[in-house]
This record gives C-alpha cells, structure tokens and sequence, in this order.
C-alpha cells in the first residue's frame, strides 16, 4: 500500500505505476485538482496543512479498510500539503482490483471518507480574501452571487483568515 503526504508535486503516473498488479483488470484513479472558481470566487490557489504522523497513520487505516471491504489489489492514497496553483493536483487516490465495481467503489469510499476524517485542512485563497474549507472546517456554506472584496486589516479581517477549530474526528459510525 502507497500512503504519501507531500509539499512535492504529485506525480499521477507513477502513483498509477504503483498500484499496477498482474491480477488486476481494472485500475481506477481518482485526481483532485485545484480548480479556477468556486462558490462564485476566482481562486488564487489552495494552502494545505496536515498533522503529517496522523494523517498518515489515518490513511494506511482506510486503505486496509478498503482492502477489507472490497478485492483490491493494490491502494494508494497520495496528499499533497503547501501550496497548490489552480492545474494542479491535491490529491490522487489509486486502486486496483480483479473487476471494476469493487475498484470504482473502493476509490469513491476512499475519497469521502478521507476528507471527512483525515486530518488535512484547505484553506482556499481568492481575490479579495480567504477563507478554510472543507467537511472537517465545519466552515460557512458557499456563498451565492459576487463574493465582496476583504475589508482592511483589522481584527475582522484577522478573524476571516483565522482557521476553525480542527475537528477532523467525527463519530465512528458506520465504519
């Protein structure tokens, strides 16, 4: 099993090289990609930070828990950490199994369930300001229409910059 967090540029070749396996009919790969616009804002680009040893240590339990859950060959689950320019990848999942239902469905749980529990937070910037992101940040829902530009430099403005508590831990339930 592949388990990276990384401030380097992802490589999805070599991360797809990885999980390759003579058994395998099928190899389905998933690339989060940091993209232009969202919730109506043009994005600058995306900073990440993680807790490194949990995180990792959160990954290597999803991706046993997949090759629990499903026939999976290989498992590879790749985050990238710093900063990220809008092209570019976050992260890449990879999995490989016998047929194509047990990969595309260990590659989806992966994805959703690393970004609820995984201890790896966004903060997305865009002109005018900043802002955390994310299932775990418990943050403001997307804002409809023109996003207003950020105000000085006073302590509002602080405050938006200021990350949310990290409660990357949920219930247990259902795993």
């Amino acid at each position: 099993m592949t388990c990276r967090v990384s401030a380097a540029r992802l490589d999805v070749a070599d991360i797809m090289r990885a999980v390759r396996h003579p058994a395998a009919g099928a190899v389905v790969v998933f690339t989060g990609t940091t993209r232009r616009t969202n919730a109506g804002r043009r994005v600058v680009r995306l900073e990440y930070e993680a807790h490194a040893s949990m995180a990792l240590r959160e990954m290597r339990r999803l991706g046993a828990e997949a090759k629990r859950r499903w026939r999976l060959a290989r498992v590879a689950l790749v985050h990238r950490i710093g900063v990220v320019p809008v092209g570019e990848p976050s992260v890449v999942i990879a999995v490989s199994a016998g047929h194509r239902a047990e990969a595309f469905a260990a590659g989806r749980w992966l994805i959703d369930r690393l970004k609820e529990i995984v201890p790896i937070w966004k903060k997305e910037r865009y002109r005018g300001g900043a802002v955390w992101i994310g299932a775990q940040q418990g943050g403001p829902p997307a804002r409809r229409g023109r996003p207003r530009a950020a105000r000085g430099t006073g302590a509002a403005s602080r405050a938006r910059e200021r990350r949310p508590a990290r409660p990357f831990y949920g219930t247990r339930a259902g795993r």
